[in-house]
């Protein structure tokens, strides 16, 4: 008997982009003192206050089967945070609730592309979007950033590819790079996409983390609105990450459509999951700024470090919980230089080539432990960089 290729396909023939971390987490379940740096799961769990109106509303019986596309109370509320933060119109019809932004990615492909079509994306991209494309039976293809551009996308490179394409994924604030994309570069995006006639899925899960400029949804964009699918999540902004609750905003008749998918795929959120998230949100920005300012606090540790030595260089984060540092400067590749710090300082980070060819020669380092903790192992991992390079 055989599996499907559309499933033993989704990593199209490449390695696994989470095989440093799967070996990270077996040698800490070995009892070895790994310092994970790895993936983008905050050190604080979900605020109390939260959990204990998720409890509340399990115990008051909402643990049977939620209306499909949300609750009307939770897509009230999206709806109003997204038209506050954007300007655009926004009502409940325009948003369906997912179980997390990944599925919420899922359904957006699913909802604009046919078996073979093919979906752009931006490289270096979050390690699972070429394999969500793949998995709607879609063609990934990828559009290089540089880092002497900032890893901000340019509308030409876009138009060269977008020839024959049906979508466009974008990622601001952006994982891995930290990128936030500008006024410029989303308004070359915008015509690029309108030139070329694609549907624009916009993932912006990390919104509430932007230490420069500021976040523009490409939704607010002139002629945009009828093109956009905005994927949203609780999982960065709340840390909710387990919760799995996220949502999709886009056109009525698109949402309708994407509601009938997932009658067919998840039949919706637990009642209680969304009763949690209609609270968080209406706790308002404090909550969020007290989520996110930890991630600014160990940006700054690392920009300070990096001061004190010029082999490994950085561009410096404007958003998200990630740090991308360049070490080609010890003559290793991404891949290389993260197994070994893993084998010999015990650090475990993710290497750039996880995400992509235009992240190769460098490592995505998260600012996800206690201060202290962070600057001790980017201390050790700088020194471990220099003695490579000697």
């Amino acid at each position: 008997m055989q599996i499907s290729k559309r499933i033993s396909g989704l990593l199209g023939g490449g390695a696994d982009a989470w095989a440093l971390f799967f070996r990270s987490r077996r040698m800490i379940a070995a009892g070895m003192p790994v310092t994970e740096l790895t993936i983008g799961e905050h050190d604080i769990r979900t605020d109390p206050s939260i959990l204990a109106a998720m409890n509340t509303a399990a115990m008051q019986g909402e643990t049977g089967y939620a209306a499909i596309p949300g609750s009307d109370a939770l897509r009230d509320t999206v709806a109003k945070r997204v038209q506050a933060r954007t300007g655009v119109a926004t009502n409940r019809d325009n948003v369906l609730i997912v179980p997390g932004g990944q599925s919420g990615l899922f359904a957006a492909h699913h909802a604009t592309l046919d078996e073979g079509d093919t979906a752009l994306f931006i490289d270096p991209f979050y390690a699972t979007y070429p394999g969500t494309i793949r998995g709607v039976g879609a063609l990934p293809r990828a559009i290089a950033t540089r880092p002497e551009n900032g890893f901000q996308p340019q509308e030409a490179d876009i138009a060269s590819a977008a020839v024959g394409a049906r979508t466009l994924l974008i990622n601001s604030p952006n994982n891995p790079t930290g990128a936030v994309y500008g006024p410029a570069t989303l308004e070359g995006i915008a015509r690029a996409v309108i030139a070329q006639d694609l549907w624009l899925i916009s993932d912006e899960v990390y919104d509430t983390q932007v230490w420069q400029g500021r976040h523009i949804s490409p939704r607010s964009l002139p002629g945009m609105a009828e093109r956009v699918l905005v994927v949203g999540s609780m999982s960065k902004s709340h840390a909710m990450t387990g919760s799995r609750i996220g949502w999709v905003i886009g056109p009525e008749a698109v949402i309708e459509h994407m509601t009938t998918l997932s009658t067919h795929t998840t039949y919706g959120v637990p009642g209680f999951i969304q009763e949690a998230a209609r609270f968080a949100l209406d706790a308002g920005p404090a909550l969020e700024h007290d989520i996110a300012i930890p991630f600014a606090r160990r940006r700054s540790i690392a920009l300070d470090l990096l001061k004190t030595q010029n082999l490994v260089k950085a561009i410096p984060p404007e958003g998200a919980m990630y740090m991308m540092l360049d070490i080609r400067a010890t003559g290793l590749s991404g891949n290389a230089f993260a197994e070994r710090l893993l084998d010999e300082a015990l650090i475990a980070v993710m290497p750039g080539e996880s995400f992509g060819n235009s992240a190769a020669g460098h490592i995505r380092v998260a600012l996800t432990i206690p201060d202290e903790a962070f600057a001790a192992a980017f201390s050790k991992l700088l020194g471990f960089a220099a003695s490579i390079a000697k």
